[in-house]
């Protein structure tokens, strides 16, 4: 008698490699940086090239130091990526050395000590951010100011030396608050939103220069959907949630509760919903679990924004969504051919 061969399935490879979803996710991430740099400078861009630039050198160490393969796992682009969603967290104008200290926690706390791409529980962008948003709250908030609302921003050199050789005068001179942060302060202090929207950091719906950027990394997680890098159900639930939490608060006091446009184009919303929930390491795996998880993240970030300490709370709703992703997946895992309704 001859023993049969088994093959374990799949049977087919899809085609798609590491490489090959985090370039696309990269190249998807352009037009919102690119509007970013158009409105408020090409600090971004610097930014954007130093995360990448500290992550690649950060990940071949860790791989040469743990015996892996350095070239294989540089090749795959995922701690490009890491460090340009870092990089897009991060106020434009950061010191180089607080961009390497999130870089360091990002890929060595949050990846590489649970074993590297595939294993890490949280996603290490977002650990990253909320590391140094914790450690440096007070540079973290020094955004750029909303274009039209200062006679000059910062050029290439300015912004050179604002990363490289900061300087707390010219950084101040230069910042201001997000539409976020600045809508948080004032209904803080018991102001009406009728009253804030007429200032000059706001735009038509959302952020002055903010709300475009957004609508970029819309265009971008749209071209991602359409090419099957992430599935739809984690951005259509998280920004569904949002979208109804906000508008039955609007609703009921649209004096105290922004409108839900301004929550879905106002802050990270669009980089979240698209390019950050849709890891697929760190979020939920099962078609019912997606949805939960992502309705999860939206309902937190309202609440994050609205009553916790923080204007935006994307990076904050992510984490905690990360964390309840293995309970999510474990109670809505699809049964399997064969098991009885039961269970048993």
């Amino acid at each position: 008698m001859t023993e049969a061969a088994f093959i374990s399935s799949p049977h087919r490879h899809g085609g798609a490699t590491i490489t090959a979803v985090m370039l696309r996710v990269a190249l998807a991430l352009l037009p919102g940086i690119l509007l970013y740099a158009w409105y408020f400078g090409i600090g971004i861009l610097i930014q954007c090239v130093l995360a990448a630039c500290f992550a690649l050198a950060l990940e071949a160490l860790l791989l040469k130091l743990r015996g892996r393969p350095v070239g294989l796992f540089l090749r795959d682009g995922s701690a490009v990526v890491t460090g340009l969603l870092l990089a897009l967290c991060i106020p434009p104008t950061t010191p180089w050395w607080m961009v390497l200290t999130g870089i360091i926690f990002a890929i060595a706390a949050a990846k590489h000590a649970f074993g590297g791409i595939g294993y890490n529980p949280f996603n290490p962008a977002m650990a990253g951010f909320v590391f140094v948003l914790l450690c440096f709250p007070r540079e973290m908030n020094s955004w750029p100011a909303a274009p039209g609302t200062l006679e000059t921003g910062l050029g290439l050199g300015d912004s050179l030396r604002a990363i490289f050789l900061p300087g707390r005068e010219m950084v101040d001179a230069t910042s201001g608050a997000t539409a976020l942060g600045y809508m948080k302060s004032r209904l803080g202090l018991m102001g009406m939103i009728s009253e804030i929207r007429a200032d000059p950091v706001f735009g038509t719906f959302g952020g002055r220069g903010w709300e475009w950027i957004s609508a970029g990394f819309l265009a971008g997680g749209i071209a991602l959907l359409v090419m099957g890098i992430v599935k739809w159900h984690i951005p259509a639930a998280m920004l569904i949630a949002l979208t109804t939490v906000s508008t039955g608060f609007h609703l009921y006091d649209a004096d105290v509760y922004a409108s839900p446009i301004f929550h879905l184009f106002g802050g990270a919303t669009m980089l979240g919903a698209f390019f950050v929930a849709t890891d697929p390491v760190s979020a939920s795996t099962t078609p019912r679990g997606r949805l939960i998880y992502g309705a999860l993240i939206g309902t937190l970030t309202y609440v994050i924004r609205v009553w916790g300490a923080y204007p935006d709370g994307i990076a904050f709703a992510v984490l905690l969504g990360n964390a309840a992703a293995p309970l999510i997946d474990h109670h809505t895992r699809p049964r399997v051919l064969g098991e009885s309704g039961s269970g048993a």
